[in-house]
């Protein structure tokens, strides 16, 4: 058996808020090998998304809703992301949410955006 060492890659990321939300949606964009748009979801007190169907037409929010999420198109399907997490943009391009602890552990900023 031998040991191994992860080879250093530098990747885009972006942490997830209502502040970020406008710039994410442009971050993820349209197609790419992801395939698909990012989609704004209320979510319930598990975290689940919940069905458009559920909501009351006439009110802009949802009794039902504890928060809200985004579904980010990944090579895997679609993955819900909530405020907090980060956006990561791997090495071919694909997207994927991750929580913020994992995150904080795995990374670490090589350079600020401009």
């Amino acid at each position: 058996m031998a040991k191994y060492r992860k080879k250093p890659v530098v990747i885009d990321a972006m942490k997830l808020s209502w502040e970020t939300w406008e710039e994410m949606s442009a971050f993820i964009g349209v197609g790419g090998l992801a395939q698909g748009k990012p989609e704004g979801v209320w979510v319930d007190m598990r975290g689940r998304p919940i069905s458009v169907e559920l909501f009351d037409a006439d009110s802009d929010s949802n009794p039902r809703a504890m928060g809200i999420g985004m579904q980010i198109p990944t090579l895997e399907g679609l993955r819900l992301a909530q405020p907090g997490d980060w956006i990561v943009k791997g090495v071919k391009g694909e997207f994927y949410p991750i929580k913020d602890d994992i995150f904080e552990q795995t990374y670490e900023l090589v350079e600020e955006a401009a």
